[in-house]
């Protein structure tokens, strides 16, 4: 059905690609310079690479840490927001976490704080310029704010969202709301039209996409109840803050592709939405909209049917929000497994370049596109899957989209004999874990049961995560950290007759040591080769305090970046360390402690005296592992 569809919109998006690439003669608002990390992907590709090469190979290993800027306001001792009570004492540690990426923009550093604040930093030396307190106990999302260079008479802004739904823009000299931008440098994004005459919560946990004058905005929904906030992705006047264009995440009557939810269970429906960042390809004016799963995203005898445009990737004209084309790579989602990692890449293939991006869900599936028509570049197939479930009235869908090329990178199956071996004492929690919960074997998209556990591999967490992968232009490699980790999920029916989860949302982990419950690997750093398909190299990531594990790897959440000169970075794991790969080969050329891990990314830039330098926020707190740190760390050569 997906690939019929696909078919039928072909003409569509070879009409509105005409249309963009009239407008790609416009000058690019967003251009650049080499020095500069001006988004949290470093550009709206979210190719997450840096064209600076001062740091190389052979000198990897004298890089140092040379300032270190507190987020947390001096004097004070406490998270931003109080915990409720029903968090566990180990996680009241007086810090709160963060995912954030920064930007830098012209030698300075600009940065959302999980304390309320957005920042700017010399990004030379961490000294403060300026600083923005949100009013109330609002916050600014969690991975980070967008750059605006300005033009026509408005100065640069930082835009961002916040936790209570406001898109804030901030004159990037001073930090003052930006005048003209909405009620005193704010807009209300909790419109009607998205509310759905509901007080549902919406916010944002990512920054927006910039396409020349128009802010691009996803949203964060709840995962339950079902009726909430509409996933919708709007464009706004960077000027202005008038709200431009709206695209529905969910067909509606008359727009392409309606009819995939059976009946009416499409309205008021929550969830589908963009949590993670849309991406740009600027030239020829398409946004890309990573879309995640549906409410209630474990179970959908509700909502029958394919259910468009969850789990797609959709192509929208950036300037108007006109639907282009759309891949959807799972049918009927009640896993979880949304869609958080886009790329935009380049495929050589007989002698040609051919833009493309690559996408993938939860289970560390790539699919690799052409970016203008929307057709897979290798061989996908409707694989018959799992249907057999107890739930009544869940109809699994029969079939899943699966890419021969490349292979899967993260186990996506669980056997009685994958249980983990080692240490009696982890074995034990292990097998207790089997016991508590009654985790049965199951395969790949097996449906949730209410007699048994599904060990769903990977879990909640993911294959792959919000940190996405980084490209190598020049090598064709494109580099992203797994985790192979199991949620055992178990349906149980709700007091109104619909089905919840029976046991909260779990995972195959010894509860006190965090580390999984199957053999390893646990968690690895992967390179693919995209003009070829294939793996090109992967290493275990990360080290276990516990010996007896030391080729398991550790879990991580945040990504990767590469370098012209050849260097891959990233943080993100469990042990709170950074570290320094190399791109082609794969082997590990640096490392250095953090204060705590690294669930953004981290990103590189030049300082105004010239130096490149390197720059993580390490606060830990995710994971099942409390925030212990509030410190953005940068570390140049010595």
């Amino acid at each position: 059905m997906a690939s019929r569809i696909r078919r039928r919109m072909n003409g569509v998006a070879r009409a509105g690609t005409a249309i963009a690439v009239a407008l790609s003669s416009v000058a690019s608002a967003t251009a650049q310079g080499a020095g500069d990390w001006q988004g949290y992907g470093r550009d709206e590709s979210h190719a997450r690479h840096s064209p600076l090469t001062q740091i190389t190979p052979a000198n990897v290993a004298r890089l140092r840490r040379v300032w270190t800027y507190h987020m947390r306001p001096a004097g004070t001792t406490g998270e931003a927001i109080p915990m409720p009570d029903s968090v566990p004492a180990k996680f009241r540690t007086g810090f709160s976490a963060s995912e954030a990426t920064p930007l830098v923009v012209k030698g300075v550093m600009y940065l959302a704080t999980p304390y309320r604040r957005v920042v700017a930093l010399d990004a030379a030396t961490g000294r403060e310029r300026w600083v923005f307190q949100l009013p109330g106990n609002d916050q600014p999302s969690t991975r980070g704010v967008a750059y605006w260079p300005g033009g026509k008479g408005a100065g640069a802004r930082i835009v961002f969202g916040t936790r209570t739904g406001k898109l804030i823009a901030l004159d990037a000299a001073t930090g003052r709301p930006a005048a003209g931008f909405g009620t005193a440098g704010a807009v209300d994004m909790k419109t009607p039209e998205v509310m759905n005459g509901t007080r549902a919560p919406l916010g944002m946990s990512s920054p927006p996409a910039i396409y020349r004058d128009v802010i691009i905005t996803g949203s964060r929904v709840q995962e339950m109840p079902v009726k909430g906030a509409a996933g919708d992705v709007r464009g706004w006047d960077a000027r202005t803050g008038k709200l431009l264009w709206t695209f529905h995440t969910i067909p509606q009557p008359g727009e392409p592709n309606f009819g995939t939810w059976e009946g009416d269970s499409w309205r008021r429906r929550s969830g589908v939405n963009v949590w993670t960042f849309v991406l740009v390809d600027d030239r020829r004016g398409i946004a890309y909209l990573p879309v995640g799963a549906p409410t209630f995203d474990r179970w959908g005898g509700d909502r029958k049917g394919q259910n468009l445009y969850g789990n797609s990737i959709v192509a929208v004209e950036a300037a108007t929000g006109r639907y282009l084309w759309h891949f959807q790579t799972v049918h009927h989602d009640i896993w979880d497994v949304d869609l958080p990692s886009a790329t935009l890449i380049e495929v050589r293939r007989a002698g040609r370049t051919i833009p493309a991006i690559a996408v993938m869900n939860k289970t560390a599936m790539m699919f690799i596109l052409d970016r203008v028509t929307g057709k897979p570049l290798y061989d996908v197939r409707e694989v018959p899957v799992p249907t057999d479930t107890d739930v009544p009235g869940e109809q699994p869908w029969p079939t899943q989209p699966m890419p021969v090329t490349p292979p899967p990178l993260a186990r996506l199956s669980y056997a009685a004999t994958d249980l983990v071996d080692g240490p009696p004492a982890h074995r034990a929690a292990c097998e207790k874990l089997v016991a508590d919960l009654s985790v049965a074997p199951s395969r790949l998209f097996q449906p949730l049961r209410a007699d048994s556990a599904v060990n769903f591999f990977p879990g909640s967490l993911g294959g792959v995560d919000w940190g996405g992968g980084a490209f190598d232009r020049k090598t064709g490699l494109y580099v992203v950290n797994i985790n192979n980790l199991a949620s055992p999920q178990q349906l149980a029916r709700q007091p109104d007759g619909s089905w919840g989860m029976k046991a909260g949302y779990a995972y195959f982990q010894d509860p006190d040591t965090g580390m999984p419950c199957q053999k390893g690997p646990w968690g690895e750093l992967i390179a693919v080769d995209v003009d070829t398909g294939t793996i090109a190299w992967r290493k275990v990531l990360g080290t276990n305090s516990d010996p007896a594990f030391a080729d398991a790897g550790v879990i991580s959440a945040g990504g990767p970046i590469t370098t012209a000169s050849g260097l891959t970075f990233i943080g993100a794991t469990r042990d709170a360390t950074i570290r320094g790969f190399d791109t082609r080969s794969g082997a590990l050329l640096w490392s250095a402690p953090l204060p705590a891990s690294n669930y953004g990314t981290p990103m590189t830039y030049r300082a105004a005296d010239g130096r490149q330098m390197l720059a993580a926020v390490a606060t830990g707190g995710f994971a099942a592992q409390p925030a212990t740190s509030d410190q953005v760390v940068a570390f140049a050569v010595r």
